[in-house]
């Protein structure tokens, strides 16, 4: 159990790599940042493995399968086959509607897996940061998220560019529209707003102190020329971008001060990428990312100190890596200040985070069809945004306002009406059993999470068990007594070691077996009530 008398101190600020204790306490910290809500054998998993070998294999991607049709109005896939690189019949629109529920059902799959990587923590990082609605043609959508995959922990600079002509992208900011004869600037100043160099302090006139809005026109001419193609097609396979000279705008172009006065020169179809290496020239590119980063894995309050020490060394190995993030993942996620006890509980979980502490933590999947299976998280995924996190909409061009908004920033998730939604669903796939489709549910196991436990014999036990998984600050003594009060129906802990051993020795005895998951249940849901449950 974390221990409740730990004393906070000034955070400590350095990235020196950390010797300290290493136990169940940090391993649930760096796994509650990483994972979308571990179980405790992975605690002990990462407990066992070490900080270095534990941060070494979460920073490794693990391979996912695509998406498959789970319903016969694709009209041309059939139900389990993937659909990514499959043309639409002539009636696009159930096509496109089966698709799309596809993709959300496959997001909502890949985030219940619960796989030991921080790949899909770092890909609605960088959902957030690449905020993009989705498109018409689902194949397109797809093209961007596994581009988010693919760079998830890799190259930012050549993600950048991969990213400026995407088919998606170049649709949703209006790329696909920007050409020399009616210029669009809306792309070209996200690039750089919210994108790479992020916007400073208003100094001038137009001037913003890392850009100004000369370079925002440049950028656009610079862009010029990038279309799209065979969306909804009925005979090409996948949609894709290209490069139309005839629409580029000719000459060179000059940026500001700010870059250096540096001057593109007319390049084609290549001269983009000659633009976007001239904004990583920059050192405020580095620095944007790294607080960014910061805030998704540390803390959204970033101090005079922190931004006067840890951004900038995070920044220097940004840049001396050539742009690699995972190197400033490792080095942030092995640091002291990462384990500093003053860094737990900083974050209210987003609704992801919420709902698939849920789910993950207590080990709890669909096990029914596929049809079924991709029903209940199709429901999961609509019940999720309506606390607030839309998965594949992000509200606007800057992503979810927790991430930008001072000074609230996590805080927004939990306003009243969002903590009662989270209770009322808490409470649905705790006590009434879950997302209920024909009769089958999709709820919490709770005999599963009960015997992933340390000692499911032992009450006290349990609930220290779960603090550990559940709260990063762990729970005052009153807490913890109320919650092995609703564990063992106020009897002595005894009791509850008899009644688990009785279940244990005849499991499929449902006589035996739910008046123990009845009480794991009441525990977990006034567990999941709690302030402390709310923050990773």
């Amino acid at each position: 159990m974390i221990p409740i008398d730990e004393i906070e101190q000034p955070a400590t600020l350095s990235l020196t790599p950390y010797t300290g204790t290493w136990g169940k306490a940090q391993a649930a910290h760096l796994l509650r940042r990483t994972l979308f809500g571990p179980t405790y054998p992975q605690i002990e998993q990462t407990v066992n493995l070490g900080m270095n070998a534990a941060v070494d294999q979460l920073l490794n991607l693990v391979p996912t399968d695509p998406p498959v049709a789970y319903s016969a109005n694709d009209g041309v896939v059939p139900i389990g086959q993937t659909w990514i690189n499959s043309v639409y019949p002539a009636a696009t629109g159930p096509s496109e509607e089966a698709r799309r529920s596809s993709l959300f059902v496959w997001q909502m799959k890949r985030l219940n897996s619960n796989q030991y990587s921080i790949q899909e923590k770092m890909c609605l990082f960088w959902q957030n940061h690449f905020a993009a609605e989705f498109t018409f043609d689902s194949r397109a959508t797809y093209q961007y998220h596994e581009l988010i995959r693919t760079f998830a922990l890799g190259n930012f600079k050549q993600f950048v560019k991969e990213m400026t002509i995407n088919p998606s992208m170049l649709v949703f900011l209006n790329g696909a529209s920007n050409n020399s004869f009616y210029p669009n600037e809306n792309y070209s100043r996200e690039l750089l707003e919210l994108y790479t160099i992020g916007k400073g302090p208003q100094i001038a006139e137009g001037d913003y102190s890392t850009f100004k809005e000369s370079d925002v026109s440049a950028g656009a001419k610079i862009l010029t020329g990038w279309m799209v193609k065979d969306f909804l097609s009925t005979t090409v396979n996948a949609p894709s971008s290209y490069f139309q000279n005839t629409l580029h705008y000719p000459n060179s172009k000059t940026l500001s001060e700010h870059f250096g006065n540096a001057v593109i020169t007319q390049a084609a179809e290549t001269e983009y990428t000659n633009y976007i290496d001239v904004i990583f020239q920059q050192p405020e590119v580095a620095k944007y990312i790294c607080k960014k980063l910061y805030r998704w894995l540390v803390n959204y309050d970033i101090t005079t100190e922190v931004d006067q020490t840890i951004l900038p060394e995070l920044a220097n190995t940004l840049v001396s890596n050539n742009f690699e993030i995972a190197p400033v993942l490792s080095q942030l996620l092995k640091s002291e200040h990462f384990y500093d006890v003053a860094m737990r509980g900083t974050i209210i979980k987003n609704p992801i985070e919420y709902g698939f502490s849920l789910y993950n933590s207590t080990l709890s999947q669909p096990a029914y069809s596929l049809e079924i299976n991709s029903q209940m998280l199709f429901i999961l995924y609509y019940a999720l945004g309506n606390l607030g996190q839309d998965y594949s909409k992000p509200p606007s061009v800057g992503g979810w306002t927790a991430y930008y908004q001072a000074p609230s920033f996590s805080r927004l998730w939990a306003n009243s009406s969002y903590i009662k939604l989270r209770f009322d669903l808490s409470d649905y796939v705790t006590l009434a059993g879950g997302i209920d489709v024909q009769g089958n549910k999709f709820g919490v196991d709770h005999l599963a999470f009960l015997n992933s436990l340390s000692d499911p014999s032992s009450a006290p036990a349990i609930v220290s068990d779960m603090i550990t998984v559940f709260c990063p600050k762990g729970l005052d003594l009153i807490k913890q007594a109320t919650l092995k009060a609703i564990l063992t129906n106020n009897l002595p802990d005894f009791e509850w070691t008899l009644q688990y051993n009785e279940y244990i020795a005849d499991p499929t005895n449902a006589t035996v077996a739910n008046p123990v998951k009845t009480r794991v249940a009441l525990t977990l849901s006034q567990l999941f009530k709690m302030p402390e449950f709310q923050t990773i």
